[in-house]
């Protein structure tokens, strides 16, 4: 956790994005860090988290990082936590809170209250189209003897 926090420290000195610092563990050994690069890239998705398991996966050449651990120096947002269990990590450690976030201008609240709401009522439409031509795809994914289940 100390690692985290440096990092998200370090990460305000740099100029690179927010206050947010993150690393993946395996077996006591750091595996993968990241920070906050949102502004400096120009990516969204560019959260700490995010940065510290995709290092860790191409590191470790696995999309799965079972044995593993987060330790971020932020209770993580909604994407960083679906990434987690994507990423099927075994535990999350974390420092600051979401509401010590929102206090300083990162706030998740809405994504949580939308997430919650049927289709029709969420604030940004979602709108579904094509989904026959879109099924070809599905059915050839599941007809496909050699996939590689995720």
């Amino acid at each position: 956790m100390r690692r985290a926090i440096e990092l998200s420290v370090k990460n305000l000195s740099d100029g690179l994005g927010g206050p947010f610092g993150a690393v993946v563990v395996k077996d006591g050994a750091i595996v993968g860090e990241g920070t906050n690069r949102v502004t400096s890239t120009n990516d969204p998705s560019a959260h700490a988290e995010v940065v510290a398991i995709r290092e860790a996966s191409a590191k470790m050449k696995c999309f799965q990082l079972n044995g593993c651990e987060l330790y971020t120096s932020c209770e993580p947002c909604p994407m960083c936590m679906s990434l987690v269990y994507w990423a099927h990590l075994d535990k999350v450690y974390y420092a600051n809170t979401a509401a010590d976030a929102a206090k300083v201008g990162f706030d998740d609240a809405r994504i949580y209250r939308e997430l919650k709401l049927p289709h029709a009522q969420r604030s940004l439409p979602l709108v579904q189209m094509m989904r026959n031509e879109a099924m070809a795809a599905f059915t050839a994914w599941e007809r496909k003897p050699d996939k590689v289940r995720y």
